[in-house]
């Protein structure tokens, strides 16, 4: 059988890759081999296929016997649908100031879902037990959103890493407070690769209750998925996610996705390259002079600060963005396709437009 005609045009150069985002990486081979498998006849629709059935299986391989996967068409979609699981309509999500479900949500949490987020400035992105207490008070004031859960990301918006012990230490502390803890894990993968630990290592091994497992940011064409572990701590999820307008009626093309990714080892390949070429990039910088690494380089994440007028030039032969534009920071990210020649042509310039 001759393959379909279409008028579609390739209108990109594929050779061209920048540092902007992971988002900006196409999906990785072995992902679209398997929706190309899962493709052809007929699926029982919303979530009832044989993909999204198996991916249950995968799910608990990875986050223990009693973890349930509920796709999702976003990152967004699954924090705000996994949030409203574990809080009241009165409630209050403690967070980083930095946290992304806060700077690059567009008020997702607090418009869509009635949130209040209660913020804490860290130094590094991340929470502990001594910064929750800052907001962890109040639960029988009338006055005040009653906080309910804590929200962490691993690896945070900056970057950076908590150990397992520092997710333990989170949970203990904010179980006996009452409240629950979520994980965004758009990153995920990239933060297991870099502890070189399972991700049961610091999630249900630890005490987190409920997370937000990324797929795009890692090889997936789109679709993520809100975990859910402790299901006494939910209720209603599949009213949730409709609700939420991140029901897929051809849900096995979200599931097959994340089955491609997690039944085997393909999440972690992808991770640990990005990680990699993290790594030679933040290696390369730290030698070109007035660059500043401002944060510790340990997952795809290299935030620097250099001259405003050297990024805008550098901006124009490769793309990333300001991380505070007034300050000078910039975030340079990879992907599972960043190339080795990707760095050390951007290094190249880098240096060229610093000299000038």
């Amino acid at each position: 059988m001759n393959p379909p005609k279409t008028d579609a045009r390739r209108r990109h150069d594929p050779d061209v890759r920048g540092f902007a985002s992971d988002n900006y990486a196409g999906a990785h081979p072995e992902v679209m081999a398997a929706l190309a498998l899962a493709n052809g006849g007929h699926q029982i629709a919303y979530g009832e296929d044989d993909y999204t059935d198996h991916l249950q299986q995968v799910i608990r391989g990875h986050f223990g016997p009693t973890a349930e996967a509920f796709p999702v068409f976003n990152g967004t979609g699954a924090n705000v649908v996994a949030l409203q699981a574990v809080t009241d309509r009165w409630g209050a999500v403690i967070c980083a100031e930095s946290a992304h479900i806060h700077v690059d949500e567009g008020g997702a949490p607090e418009r869509m879902a009635g949130i209040k987020l209660l913020t804490v400035p860290t130094p590094d992105g991340k929470l502990t037990p001594e910064l929750i207490d800052r907001q962890a008070f109040g639960w029988d004031d009338e006055h005040r959103a009653m906080p309910q859960v804590v929200s962490i990301a691993q690896n945070t918006e900056l970057g950076t890493l908590y150990t397992p012990d520092e997710i333990r230490a989170i949970c203990d502390h904010a179980h006996q407070l009452g409240m629950r803890v979520h994980l965004d894990g758009s990153r995920i993968s990239n933060a297991a690769a870099a502890l070189d630990v399972p991700m049961r290592t610091f999630t249900n091994a630890v005490g987190v209750d409920i997370l937000s497992l990324g797929g795009t940011k890692n090889g997936a064409l789109f679709g993520e998925a809100v975990v859910v572990i402790n299901q006494d701590a939910v209720r209603s999820m599949k009213h949730l996610r409709k609700m939420s307008m991140q029901l897929a009626s051809k849900m096995r093309f979200v599931s097959v996705q994340l089955e491609a990714l997690l039944a085997k080892d393909l999440w972690l390949r992808n991770a640990r390259h990005a990680n990699e070429m993290a790594q030679r990039l933040a290696e390369g910088v730290r030698s070109v002079h007035g660059v500043e690494i401002l944060y510790p380089v340990q997952a795809n994440a290299v935030f620097a600060r250099l001259p405003h007028d050297v990024s805008e030039r550098l901006q124009k032969r490769y793309r990333f963005y300001f991380w505070d534009e007034a300050a000078g920071d910039v975030r340079w990210m990879c992907a599972f396709d960043t190339r080795e020649e990707d760095v050390d042509g951007f290094l190249a310039a880098l240096k060229e437009e610093m000299a000038r």
